[in-house]
């Protein structure tokens, strides 16, 4: 039988719903389904605001009995460990039985458990007629500190949003050259250097420019940030992100628009570009062509949404 090496399980709201998928196609290679994904590709969970956990394979098996005799097999020997259950789609398996398989998980590890702080998690888990077994990697949402950045706008992108533009700029390849055109105060450029990705940022505003440095500074992080307009940088990128100033929009300077994605398109061959308006022409007119779309709405604000535009170089 042929069996993926991972399970994940997502987490997200209704308006969270269609980046999550688009995030999902770019480290998978495929969506989540019903908040579930199986994959052969290694992916850390804290890098993702949407993936919650990753179960790690050991054992598997369509037998309860046969699985537990596979875990007495691999001799797993280990101080202060924690068993899990892990109720995924269409399990309905009582709690009590449930209680029943994790101690029987616990009686086939050598060591003493620890419920508290242990040094590693396992899981148990079932799902479309098979039994899982295997180590249990959560999100630790460490990243939530940004939150408490010193500098700040109250029309800055989520943070959410932005480990997803990440994401799907880079196509989990850390070593890959982005560039955050419009980087503001550095919010997308505070998950690319949590996640450990290759970034640097430009913007036209000396004082934004200072606080991003500011920002990035005030946890450690190091990453190149230029006051510069994007039409003098000369560089090279893998990928670029493109988050457009929304007062352009709302001046309804399609000219600036258009000048901050001609210029960022002919430093690389890929955008991910974040508007609030439909800007298929604009991208039409740089000889970039739309891959992959998908629009975020706002908590609350229903008639407020963010669109995102994965663009590829035409030929």
């Amino acid at each position: 039988m042929q069996i993926n090496r991972y399970i994940y399980s997502f987490s997200y709201d209704n308006a969270e719903s269609e980046l999550c998928k688009l995030e999902s196609r770019y480290i998978f290679n495929k969506e989540e389904k019903n908040k579930l994904l199986f994959s052969d590709i290694k992916a850390e969970p804290s890098s993702s605001a949407f993936v919650k956990k990753r179960l790690d394979i050991i054992s598997f098996s369509e037998d309860y009995s046969t699985l537990i005799n596979e875990i007495k097999k691999e001799s797993i020997c280990i101080e202060g460990f924690k068993v899990e259950y892990l109720v995924l789609d269409g399990d309905t398996t009582e709690y009590a039985e449930r209680l029943k398989k994790l101690k029987d998980i616990g009686y086939s590890i050598e060591g003493i458990p620890d419920y508290y702080s242990p040094t590693i998690t396992y899981a148990l888990c079932y799902y479309e007629d098979i039994w899982y077994f295997g180590i249990l990697v959560k999100n630790n949402f460490a990243w939530h500190k940004h939150k408490q950045k010193p500098c700040s706008y109250s029309n800055s992108i989520s943070i959410s949003i932005a480990k997803a533009l990440i994401n799907i700029a880079a196509k989990t390849d850390k070593e890959k050259k982005l560039l955050d055109a419009c980087c503001g105060v550095g919010t997308i450029m505070l998950e690319a250097c949590f996640a450990g990705n290759n970034i640097e940022g430009c913007d036209i505003n000396w004082k934004i420019c200072k606080n991003a440095r500011e920002n990035l500074s005030h946890f450690n992080y190091t990453a190149n940030i230029y006051h510069s307009d994007i039409k003098d940088i000369n560089k090279r990128y893998e990928a670029a992100i493109i988050d457009l100033p929304y007062n352009l929009f709302s001046s309804a300077t399609d000219n600036d628009i258009l000048h901050i994605i001609e210029s960022t398109a002919e430093i690389t061959d890929r955008l991910v570009i974040v508007s609030t308006s439909d800007i298929t022409t604009l991208i039409s007119n740089t000889g970039f062509r739309i891959s992959d779309y998908c629009s975020v709405s706002k908590r609350g604000k229903t008639n407020f949404a963010r669109k995102i535009w994965v663009c590829e170089k035409n030929g």
